[in-house]
């Protein structure tokens, strides 16, 4: 009942709430990230949801779309821009994700929605990520976020879609908020961000 009712009643009430409470902050980074950003505050990038059905995911854009002189995007440390780093350390990039949710891409708990090139990499247990809708935060994240592994990660993921319930979800949404103050995981070792998944070998 709580899966197939609730947790979406309770996402859309919550997302509602939350993006009108925050919607001061939202435009304030709209405003500023649209100056370093040469207008381009947003990005929209296409991710697997719920049994792998792509949508857009909604962000800020932290990052800036510098080129190397052979017209290659130059990596993601070197892009990443001063205010970006800010958002991301702040989590604040998660914001606009919050309009996912209000349409049903995303909930507020779930695995992370990844790229959608990873898809033919997984195996059939990874796979079962996208037995649920995608969250903004999940239990990988409060367990590490981008400083685990990828196969911790996906373990993570698979366990929170076999153990799904509401306290669980309290659970994480607490450790979220704890870990946003303490900004525990934010990247991997020697990255901007997280290393890319490369399969399993």
């Amino acid at each position: 009942m709580y899966l197939n009712f609730f947790k979406r009643l309770i996402d859309f009430i919550i997302s509602v709430v939350g993006f009108f409470l925050l919607s001061p902050v939202f435009f304030v980074l709209i405003f500023c990230l649209s100056v370093v950003n040469q207008g381009k505050p947003l990005f929209f990038q296409p991710r697997p949801g719920k049994n792998g059905k792509i949508f857009k995911v909604i962000k800020f854009k932290t990052m800036n779309d510098q080129m190397d002189c052979h017209g290659n995007l130059l990596s993601d440390a070197e892009r990443l821009t001063p205010l970006g780093s800010f958002v991301r350390k702040t989590s604040l990039d998660e914001i606009p994700q919050l309009l996912n949710v209000i349409k049903g891409d995303m909930s507020l708990i779930g695995p992370r929605p990844l790229l959608v090139q990873y898809l033919s990499l997984y195996s059939s247990k990874q796979a079962r990520r996208h037995d649920v809708r995608p969250g903004i935060t999940g239990w990988a994240q409060v367990n590490g976020r981008n400083a685990i592994s990828w196969q911790q990660k996906f373990d993570y993921d698979v366990w929170y879609v076999d153990n799904i319930s509401f306290l669980l979800d309290l659970k994480i949404l607490f450790l979220t908020v704890k870990k946003v103050f303490v900004r525990e995981g934010i990247s991997a070792d020697g990255h901007a961000t997280i290393e890319p998944f490369k399969g399993n070998g």
